[in-house]
């Protein structure tokens, strides 16, 4: 319950930051148009955004004869959930890792790459299937799309709110009437609006590792998983792909480009094991 309502709060500053914009911009109807431009980009971005990734990792569907260990445990553990069986798709790449996708339960999809079946048994590669269930039984799917449209949002608003400080257009309120302050602004929103989507990432890696140590019955199996992804991955990095999906996989695909744990999407990797194994 601490993560959902973290996630609440996070969502709601962001929702808080685009109409804060949106009135310096142009009072209340700027307003309106911001709280418009970004129902328009959520609509898209959850309609959308499981073809788009898909097709941009080159993933390619598994039949119930292509993969049956795959197929069967996905089946399992989405029963267990109460869930339909996703699709299952396959990522042609060695680098180890797993992400869900899919704008509800009955249109979801669990993709892996070819390197995480090769690289864990098959108790550890349950464990991550839980975790890519959990986010789906969870609707991170959702939530994530959302946090990420509505910080693209601000990007796009706060440049307005920039040009339209510099040039003497504002609302016809007292907010609109300070250029400097609304210049800061345009500037520090972009990055707290970053490190809100981050964190709100973080939170939901936490719920789904609860969630999947649940749906697979054993903490230790995904726990054992991580620990592998985590030191592989560094190796083995994707070589495909963009850094604006790295919140979707199960560790992050880019761990070879190193950054500081405030600009992760991912909590750290240790920090997730112990919590796994105090379960």
């Amino acid at each position: 319950m601490t993560n959902q309502l973290k996630t609440g709060l996070l969502l709601g500053l962001l929702t808080a930051i685009i109409l804060l914009f949106g009135r310096m911009l142009g009072g209340q109807t700027g307003l309106i148009l911001a709280f418009i431009l970004a129902i328009a980009m959520n609509v898209g971005s959850y309609w959308f955004s499981d073809r788009i990734v898909l097709s941009m990792y080159k993933a390619r569907e598994l039949g119930p004869d292509d993969a049956p260990d795959l197929h069967r445990m996905v089946e399992g553990l989405a029963s267990r959930g109460g869930l339909p069986k996703p699709r299952i798709f396959l990522i042609p790449q060695e680098a180890p890792n797993a992400f869900a996708t899919g704008r509800s339960p009955n249109n979801s999809v669990v993709a892996v790459t070819e390197g995480i079946t090769h690289l864990l048994s098959l108790e550890e590669l349950k464990g991550v299937l839980a975790h890519e269930i959990g986010h789906i039984k969870n609707r991170d799917i959702l939530i994530q799309s959302v946090a990420a449209t509505l910080a693209g949002v601000i990007m796009f608003v706060s440049s307005m709110v920039k040009w339209a400080a510099i040039f003497g257009m504002g609302g016809g309120d007292d907010e609109g009437g300070n250029p400097f302050l609304a210049i800061v602004l345009a500037i520090v929103a972009p990055i707290a609006a970053m490190l809100i989507q981050m964190a709100i990432s973080r939170s939901r890696e936490y719920l789904a590792d609860r969630t999947g140590a649940q749906l697979s019955g054993n903490p230790r199996h995904l726990a054992g998983a991580l620990q592998k992804l985590d030191a592989y991955s560094r190796r083995v990095p994707m070589k495909q792909g963009n850094q604006a999906t790295a919140h979707l996989f199960i560790v992050n695909p880019f761990s070879g480009q190193s950054l500081a744990n405030l600009f992760s999407t991912h909590p750290p990797v240790q920090e997730r094991i112990q919590r796994l194994m105090a379960l």
